[in-house]
């Protein structure tokens, strides 16, 4: 009993004195859920950009005004009619002024959602970060648990293999080396577990068990079958 207190209490000493984890922030800890995503708004905003400079550059050509604002379009969700009927509003009114507050309205708005997209892809790093460090965490606990594990296997062999030893001493061969074989082969449990030969070294163990099981049944079948026999 004192002995598996000592053990949690050195367990929970372990534990308290590793350092803890960092939050970790609520954001994907794959790079490819936030890269490719960039990518592709990248790639939507290059193109709309584009469309509207071929637009500015043919401002003289109806046809190509037309057929570059279309394939703007194409690429940008199908916007609110309010937002329609303001843009309508603006254009028909022609005010210099209001076009450079929706200009400096814009830009502030695009430099929000690239300061925000610059957060979310600082957030995936350190989440991918602490992730790492929380599965290295749950490999070193494990670790721990199965080398803890091992030792008291290999403690518990040594006391049965040294109890053996005393009852050899004490008792006699036919008593204490069973408790030494069994000593050794507790504390060789945990390594014959984790051996890739398992499976073939636990058939193999209940193979010969049963074989000397049977072996018992015959010798007591034949020592009843000799005493029940008539001695002449």
């Amino acid at each position: 009993m004192r002995f598996a207190l000592s053990v949690v209490f050195c367990a929970l000493a372990g534990c308290s004195s590793t350092p803890e984890l960092p939050v970790q922030p609520p954001a994907p800890t794959k790079a490819d859920a936030v890269t490719d995503l960039g990518k592709d708004l990248d790639k939507t905003d290059h193109r709309v950009g584009a469309a509207l400079v071929a637009i500015e550059r043919n401002a003289d050509k109806p046809k190509v005004v037309v057929a570059e604002s279309r394939l703007a379009q194409s690429y940008l969700p199908v916007p609110p009619e309010q937002d329609v009927l303001f843009s309508m509003a603006r254009a028909a009114k022609g005010d210099e002024l209001d076009y450079k507050k929706q200009m400096a309205f814009g830009r502030q708005l695009a430099a929000a959602v690239n300061k925000a997209w610059e957060r979310l892809e600082a957030d995936q790093s350190e989440a991918k970060r602490v992730s790492d460090l929380k599965d290295k965490r749950i490999a070193e606990l494990t670790e721990k648990i199965k080398q803890g594990e091992k030792d008291i296997w290999t403690m518990a062999g040594v006391a049965l293999a040294v109890i053996g030893g005393v009852v050899t001493a004490l008792v006699g061969p036919r008593t204490g080396i069973p408790l030494l074989l069994c000593g050794g082969a507790i504390g060789a449990f945990p390594f014959v577990v984790d051996s890739p030969y398992w499976n073939y070294i636990a058939g193999g163990t209940l193979g010969v068990a049963c074989l000397l099981g049977l072996y018992l049944l015959w010798d007591y079948v034949r020592d009843k079958a000799n005493e029940d026999t008539p001695k002449n």
